[in-house]
Formats: C-alpha cells, sequence, structure tokens
C-alpha cells in the first residue's frame, strides 16, 4: 500500500468514525429528524421503522466501514458501504432548504456540501484498486481470451472438416458444394482449393 492510501484512507475515515460513533451513541436527536422519512418510507402494512434503530444502525454501519477504511481492511467495500450510509445522513443532518434564517441556510448549506465532498472521497476510495485490475477489466480480459480461444478452435475444426470434404471422392459434389457454403459463411475462414 502506498504511503499516500496510508495518510488518505484514515483522515477520511476519521469524520464518519467520529459521526457514526456519535450518532450510535446519542441518536435522539436524528431520530427526531429521520422520523418524517421513516413515516414516508414505511409501509401500511409492514412494522413501522424504528427512526432510533435506524440512526444506530446507520452510526454503527459509519463507524464500523470508516474503521475498516482506516485500516485498510475491505476498503472497496467500507467505502461502499459509507456512501451508502452518508446519503441519508447527509439529507437528514443538513437541510438547509428547509432554514428560513439565511446565515442557518449558509451553514447548513456548507455541511451539506462538505458531506458531498466526503460522499465524493468514499467513492474515489471504491473504485481504487491500488494499482491492480478492476473487475471490469478482468471480465473483459477474460472474455477476449475466451472469444479467441473459441474462434481458434472454431477456426481448426473448419480446416478439418474442409480436409475431410476435399477428401470426398469427386462423385460426391453435393456434399463437397454444401462443405464450401458451410466454410464460406464463417467469418475469417477462407476455403482452400
Amino acid at each position: 500500500m502506498s504511503l499516500v492510501r496510508r495518510l488518505a484512507r484514515p483522515l477520511l475515515a476519521a469524520t464518519f468514525v467520529s459521526a457514526g460513533i456519535d450518532a450510535f451513541l446519542h441518536p435522539m436527536n436524528r431520530a427526531d429528524r429521520a422520523r418524517s422519512l421513516t413515516e414516508r418510507i414505511s409501509t401500511p402494512q409492514g412494522p413501522a421503522a424504528d427512526p432510533e434503530l435506524l440512526v444506530r444502525a446507520n452510526g454503527a454501519l459509519q463507524a464500523g466501514a470508516g474503521m475498516l477504511l482506516a485500516l485498510g481492511r475491505a476498503p472497496r467495500f467500507a467505502a461502499l458501504a459509507l456512501v451508502a450510509s452518508a446519503v441519508p445522513s447527509t439529507y437528514l443532518d443538513h437541510p438547509f432548504w428547509e432554514q428560513t434564517d439565511p446565515e442557518r441556510r449558509r451553514d447548513e448549506r456548507a455541511l451539506f456540501l462538505r458531506n458531498l465532498g466526503l460522499i465524493g472521497g468514499v467513492m474515489l476510495a471504491a473504485v481504487d484498486t491500488e494499482g491492480r485490475p478492476g473487475l471490469a477489466w478482468r471480465g473483459r480480459h477474460l472474455t477476449a481470451h475466451a472469444t479467441d480461444a473459441v474462434r481458434d478452435t472454431l477456426r481448426e475444426t473448419v480446416q478439418e472438416a474442409a480436409q475431410a470434404v476435399k477428401a470426398v471422392p469427386a462423385g460426391a459434389d453435393a456434399v463437397r458444394s454444401r462443405g464450401r457454403r458451410a466454410v464460406g459463411a464463417l467469418p475469417g475462414v477462407a476455403w482452400d482449393n
């Protein structure tokens, strides 16, 4: 792990660990703000979501994922978990659009934008492969190799079939012409006469 990652991950994670512990230990203030959101997402058939429990769970997730990110253990997974937990926290903790006092609105907007910056940082951490190929590249690479192997096998099989068709006695022209058409229909394969 590079020196930059060793320094940047704990620095990025510190805010989440601190906020997560605070939310877990003191959920009431956040639970009051979360109540309106939980009422909107609760279904009439299902049990009502307990805002305090959700705030504590989100805080535990932030603290745990923040520690994993800081220690460099499963950093991509930890960063994804932090993104998932930070979005609702940011929305609930800093609703600057609801403020009527201009100074309070400006302060809340600054905190909201700070949290968006943190979310952007953990999104970058989520895609950081530490110089190793990512899953998308590995999938494309594997697909390309598999395609090449199938194409090579098909080409060899067609060439063997062409040789077999050539060996058919001259009286079996119908079989030979069908073989030529079949081989000619394949991309990148030429009939050798």
